[in-house]
């Protein structure tokens, strides 16, 4: 099976770590934002019926979602790069 790899812009790419607009540095163990908003850009990629939703203990989300009626399992590193398999 085939991964795809896309690199999200630095602007995502600090949306989805959890960086502040103002902020310079953030300490590792600033949360990052709610689910809701990582589902958010996803669909913002093309994915549909994004569900189960985690972010585990590395920082990084995982979801389930379909792209293009192909179901997928995302995963979206802290510094926004996402893996669909």
């Amino acid at each position: 099976m085939r991964s795809l790899v896309l690199v999200l812009g630095p602007a995502l790419a600090a949306f989805v770590a959890g960086t502040g607009a103002g902020a310079q540095t953030r300490p590792a163990t600033t949360p990052a934002p709610g689910s809701a908003s990582v589902k958010t850009q996803l669909q913002a990629l093309h994915y549909k019926d994004v569900g189960d939703l985690r972010r585990g203990p590395d920082g990084q989300w995982t979801a389930k979602a379909t792209q293009n009626g192909v179901p997928k399992t995302v995963t979206i590193s802290p510094k926004g790069a996402v893996t669909a398999r």
